[in-house]
């Protein structure tokens, strides 16, 4: 371990008594998406506190922390909203009491992905305080609506904005390993048209429902023969009916539509053409028309930002600058070799390098399995970390 790392890495863990507070405050202000408001200004104030060079929001209501003014320019993102807490009575707590208790930070929001947040703040403060600004410029993006509709924070700034980073490392869960990549998704609906009759004489009709019906257990076949990536890293594609739903004048009569929705994850290789094209090969001898939904709710700031739900697949190379960047700052950190792998789930890289070919890499505290889960909870070892990871991580990339 170098000099400089061993600095990092003890006044990191000199800070985790702060970071695990930090973030136990903020899982305590509840931020499902586009109900951000609150939190973004919580965390404005924390990244005021502890020295960022300027902070302010975007349009559509992320809160962006900037230290830097160099050439290259990295970004760091967590997303700062939340899902709902489900059924309640699965939680041995109230959800949104963020607390810190046998080395574990709880709440909802704590893995999933408020830590990746606390955990960036405090690198922006071990950045200042030990001077390790350079030639970079580090933006450290909280941003909203990705729970919603993955990637429209970013898609959102890159267009509207002009805020297009040389990389960005995004800080979702991966229980410190490093992640280069993840499959991505799509949604799709479905409808069938039949026509209405009295329940009385279902034969006077064509019942939507029944002409669903068989196309449902052929997409689930579909599912089955869905084949994995040629490198076998993110492994294959799958398909699933996720809702279904009927359109008739009376629960007294025979259904004249019928949609399902499909949540689709696409392995790499596979494209939305070729997915709505299996789902066309399927419907198409019912009369089935399929669609991809367009995202335009308003964030909290009242701006929408319509976007197809349609969210690409990524994968970093293994030797890019970023990864091996990102390996370089491990190894430094902690004198061992990392895990390297990808996400089971989907982020915004799906726009940030799916959409706009931004190089991703990811490393985050906390574990993909506590996402969306009762009782959620990340440990306070890896919030200090993870922000010893993320101040070392810019001169590592700025060496290669």
């Amino acid at each position: 371990m170098s000099n400089i790392s061993m600095q990092i890495a003890r006044l990191a863990e000199s800070l985790s008594t702060s970071i695990a507070n930090f973030l136990a405050d903020i899982v305590s202000i509840p931020s499902l998406s586009g109900d951000e408001k609150r939190v973004v200004e919580r965390i404005g104030h924390e990244m005021k506190a502890v020295g960022f060079d300027e902070v302010r929001v975007d349009g559509l209501g992320s809160v962006i922390g900037r230290i830097g003014s160099g050439k290259k320019i990295i970004a760091m993102d967590a997303h700062i909203d939340t899902v709902d807490v489900g059924t309640r009575e699965l939680w041995d707590f109230d959800p949104f009491d963020g607390h810190v208790k046998g080395g574990k930070v709880w709440g909802r929001g704590a893995a999933d992905q408020k830590g990746g947040i606390a955990s960036l703040v405090y690198a922006g403060k071990i950045i200042k305080e030990l001077g390790l600004e350079d030639d970079y410029t580090l933006l450290v993006t909280g941003t909203v609506m990705e729970e919603d509709c993955d990637g429209l924070c970013w898609d959102y700034l890159i267009r509207e904005e002009n805020v297009r980073p040389d990389l960005c490392l995004i800080t979702e869960p991966t229980g410190l390993r490093i992640y280069r990549g993840h499959r991505g998704r799509m949604e799709m609906k479905v409808n069938v048209k039949g026509l209405s009759s009295h329940g009385s004489a279902p034969e006077r009709g064509d019942n939507a429902i029944y002409k669903m019906a068989p196309l449902v257990l052929d997409i689930e076949k579909l599912n089955a023969e869905l084949q994995p990536d040629t490198e076998n890293f993110l492994g294959k594609g799958t398909v699933v009916v996720s809702d279904i739903s009927s359109v008739s004048p009376s629960l007294c009569a025979v259904a004249d539509g019928c949609s399902i929705h499909l949540d689709r994850r696409l392995t790499a290789g596979e494209t939305k053409d070729i997915a709505v094209g299996q789902i066309l090969n399927i419907v198409g001898r019912a009369g089935g028309k399929v669609s991809i939904p367009v995202y335009d709710k308003p964030g909290y700031t009242g701006k929408s930002h319509p976007m197809e739900s349609y969210f690409p697949t990524w994968v970093t190379p293994k030797d890019h600058p970023a990864v091996r960047a990102a390996v370089s700052s491990y190894e430094g950190l902690f004198n061992s070799k990392p895990v390297v792998d990808k996400w089971t789930f989907s982020t915004n890289g799906v726009t940030v390098m799916g959409v706009h070919g931004i190089p991703c890499v990811g490393f985050g505290p906390g574990f993909e399995e506590q996402a969306h889960a009762p009782n959620e909870w990340t440990p306070v070892e890896h919030l200090w970390k993870a922000a010893a990871f993320y101040a070392q991580y810019p001169k590592s990339y700025l060496s290669l």
